[in-house]
């Protein structure tokens, strides 16, 4: 049994880039960049420099193209983020819930760490596309937030676009290893799928390694305490 949902985005993204030229690579680095739906720029970057060693595209454009597309998604991003600062507090199930001590300490930690954050989160895979949404809900002030974004996708692009004159000349390998990823895809998305619906519904605690969430066998009790804690002070 196959699930073809790498091929299906490579073929996608081929069609775009070879039909749009340096508009259909930015429009693709626009998406990417804001995270929905999500499109790798592991994928989308590589097929650029594919068509860039082809003569297809300029490199100049197709390197201003990629770093223009990336900035305006990443602008979108943080504009949602920014404008649900307060319409997302109190919602969510579970220990999804966002609440008004975690917006704090995103405000503190992106206070104190902001910049160096953003420009290390845009050269991680998948993480990249989607720093943009915290940094928005912190404040961060757009105009570090676009200098650290594009300090940090410059040379994340430079690279995946030189990949792609590496694949050029490989492709036949690398496409034999397309039924493989699929698979770790789907196992990915099942593990994630289900690590949210266990910890929503209360059997998980947050963070990694998975745990069990522990059951206080005391929680009927220590409200009494407090409470006759509370009655004794004079």
């Amino acid at each position: 049994m196959s699930f073809p949902l790498v091929q299906t985005v490579v073929d996608l993204t081929i069609r775009i880039l070879a039909a749009g030229g340096l508009p259909g690579l930015f429009a693709l680095m626009v998406v990417e960049s804001f995270g929905f739906p999500p499109l790798p720029s592991e994928v989308i970057l590589p097929f650029s420099g594919f068509l860039v060693a082809e003569g297809t595209l300029p490199l100049g454009g197709a390197i201003a193209a990629a770093l223009a597309g990336g900035l305006v998604g990443s602008f979108a991003a943080y504009a949602v983020g920014r404008w649900g600062r307060d319409r997302a507090t109190g919602r969510g199930l579970g220990f999804l819930r966002l609440e008004e001590r975690h917006i704090a300490r995103m405000d503190d930690f992106f206070r104190r760490r902001g910049e160096v954050t953003v420009a290390i989160a845009r050269l991680l895979p998948v993480v990249r596309s989607y720093i943009s949404y915290p940094a928005g809900t912190a404040r961060m002030p757009p105009a570090r937030f676009g200098l650290y974004t594009f300090a940090g996708a410059t040379p994340f692009t430079l690279v995946l676009l030189y990949a792609g004159f590496v694949l050029r000349a490989h492709w036949t390998v690398v496409s034999s290893y397309f039924d493989a990823l699929d698979y770790v895809t789907v196992a990915l998305i099942v593990a994630a799928v289900v690590y949210v619906a266990l910890l929503v519904a209360g059997l998980l605690s947050p963070g990694w390694p998975p745990r069990r969430r522990a059951r206080d066998r005391r929680s009927g009790s220590e409200p009494e305490a407090a409470d006759r804690g509370a009655t004794d002070r004079p």
